[in-house]
């Protein structure tokens, strides 16, 4: 009866917030725990037919097949590739910037730098796949420029080697203006005093940055680091479809790709729900192992 009472008292107290909040829940609901009725085809030989319920249980056969699949190997490595050169160059590169306009006092200047960062996170990545194309290509942009050095044309996107390069690097001309926001965020709330303090015990600017910024945003540093381990096995299917081709399956073809192919191409749904599947597991491992291992590191942790 107590909890009732309370439960009651918090709604007439907070159902103004409690309302904002439906459409929100109803949409994870809706797409996003609704769904997850649909993960038990992973483990059927499921048939458009029979419908979910009917289709016949096979067990793990679908992880078996992708497993020992001949493409099981090549997906994981490029997948894992990509992440990891976004999470070891994309990731320092947002802190690097937004460390060095924290340093800048020109306010206009700043202002300017912020502008022309930002705005390539607010183009298509369609746009920015096109722009790709025309200025990689065989006559693009960068072959003429190079040519006027006497350097043979090259064909970039048609090359397996160029792939995670033009990949990573476009990924962080789009991202790195959007992502130091947060950082800058961090910032702001770090205490000027103590900016203060290091200025009276002789500290330079350097050295303001390393023991004031850099613990004062620690915390966020950790936390987004954490969530993007959790990216390790998983690339947006967007832009690689956009970019690559099958000269470059080698080096481009990840998962996400793989489960498009399959599930939309040749409408095998059931086998790449099982692929999806285990993403999503190790997804979670990796997460719960990162934060289980900085918790013990340091203070700071996700939960």
């Amino acid at each position: 009866m107590q909890q009732l009472r309370t439960i009651r008292t918090d709604w007439k107290r907070n159902w103004a917030a409690y309302v904002m909040a439906l459409p929100v829940i109803a949409y994870y609901i809706l797409f996003h725990y609704g769904p997850m009725y649909g993960l038990q085809i992973a483990f059927k030989d499921f048939s458009l037919a029979k419908g979910i319920g009917a289709s016949a249980w096979i067990g793990f056969e679908h992880f078996k097949d992708f497993f020992g699949g001949i493409y099981f190997w090549r997906l994981i490595r490029n997948t894992l590739l990509l992440n990891l050169y976004e999470l070891l160059f994309g990731f320092p590169a947002a802190i690097i910037l937004a460390l060095l306009l924290n340093e800048i006092r020109a306010v206009l200047f700043k202002r300017f730098v912020q502008t022309i960062s930002y705005l390539p996170h607010f183009i298509s990545l369609v746009v920015v796949a096109g722009m790709m194309v025309d200025f990689l290509g065989r006559t693009g942009l960068v072959n003429q420029l190079i040519g006027v050095f006497g350097i043979e044309p090259i064909d970039f996107l048609k090359e397996e080697g160029w792939f995670r390069f033009l990949y990573v690097s476009s990924g962080i001309w789009q991202g790195i203006g959007w992502g130091s926001i947060i950082y800058l965020a961090a910032m702001a709330t770090i205490d000027p005093t103590l900016y203060e303090a290091a200025r009276m015990d002789g500290a330079s600017r350097w050295k303001q940055m390393l023991h004031v910024t850099l613990p004062g945003i620690a915390p966020t540093i950790v936390i987004l680091f954490i969530l993007n381990m959790g990216n390790l096995l998983t690339v947006g299917s967007e832009k690689v479809l956009l970019l690559y081709n099958p000269l470059t399956y080698e080096t481009a073809d990840v998962i996400s790709t793989y489960v498009y192919r399959k599930g939309i191409m040749e409408a095998s749904y059931d086998f790449t729900a099982a692929v999806g599947l285990f993403n999503s597991v190790v997804s979670f491992v990796l997460i719960v192992s990162a934060n289980s291992v900085i918790k013990r590191l340091s203070e700071n942790k996700l939960w």
